[in-house]
């Protein structure tokens, strides 16, 4: 990566994306006027963040420090299978701590007056999918949109920055050529023993614990947010309620100025048609 591309991806996706369009059109005319062509075509190739993909950007440019606990905590989830139950959830619930507190912090650091329900739930997503997925993690920083984590990697449908990695092999759904009729049909593997047929079933009966458990942190955020909604909405009409209480006072005081100033004004044109009789 050329520095004059470095340091449009730096500025662009740090910066506010309604400002987005016209100052990538200044960098390449830049870019272009410096005799850097090439660079000047890649930055053309940057697109521009939704809110939430900004939101998330410019937390990660603000406290570095992001990248790496998200990176902590996804190495201690990736060894999950060899953990007990306690472990497991203990992991989880510090999960959906660091999230919400990443989530709080990015809002916090965007400098948003009222963030809506669907951006926190946005930001929140994507956090999630940078624990689960070290590419999204990898893109922190330049992202284009929300990624989103469905239980498995990341979301195939979630475009990357020009120029990123694609989604890993385990994150795409591979259609599979259907079998030629001619195909003979393979042979049965044979039964496994015992012992390993306790072990297969205690391996999926942990795995179907580590998804309900995921499940129910997931559901939990989701209430969290919803909460929090609930309660800037409340915070909203308590002010505007407030708002409009003070307005009717002063509406009240303006009618009776309004009312002495009439009177005063009756008052001496009276005492004028007095005099002038």
């Amino acid at each position: 990566m050329s520095d004059l591309l470095a340091d449009a991806v730096t500025e662009l996706y740090a910066a506010d994306p309604d400002g987005f369009t016209e100052r990538r059109q200044e960098l390449i005319t830049s870019a272009r006027e410096a005799g850097e062509p090439a660079a000047a075509k890649q930055i053309a190739a940057l697109r521009k963040p939704t809110r939430s993909a900004w939101v998330v950007n410019r937390l990660v440019r603000e406290d570095p420090q992001v990248k790496s606990r998200l990176a902590a905590l996804a190495a201690e989830l990736r060894d999950e299978p060899s953990m007990d139950g306690t472990r497991i959830r203990e992991l989880t619930a510090a999960r959906g701590r660091l999230v919400d507190e990443l989530t709080r912090q990015a809002l916090q650091v965007s400098d948003l007056p009222a963030p809506p329900a669907a951006l926190r739930e946005e930001v929140t997503a994507t956090l999630d999918a940078a624990i689960a997925d070290p590419e999204v993690a990898a893109n922190l920083g330049t992202l284009v949109r929300a990624a989103h984590y469905a239980g498995f990697g990341l979301d195939p449908m979630t475009p990357f920055p020009e120029g990123a990695p694609s989604p890993s092999p385990s994150a795409r759904k591979t259609p599979t050529a259907p079998a030629s009729p001619r195909t003979p049909k393979p042979s049965q593997p044979p039964a496994p023993a015992p012992a390993e047929a306790a072990a297969e079933r205690d391996r999926r009966r942990q795995e179907k614990i580590q998804m309900a458990e995921r499940g129910v942190a997931e559901a939990d955020r989701t209430a969290k947010s919803a909460d929090l909604a609930e309660q800037d909405l409340e915070d909203t009409v308590r002010r505007l309620e407030a708002e409009l209480a003070d307005a009717r006072q002063r509406l009240a005081e303006a009618r009776r100025q309004s009312y002495r100033a009439e009177s005063r004004q009756r008052r001496a044109n009276a005492e004028l048609g007095r005099l002038r009789e």
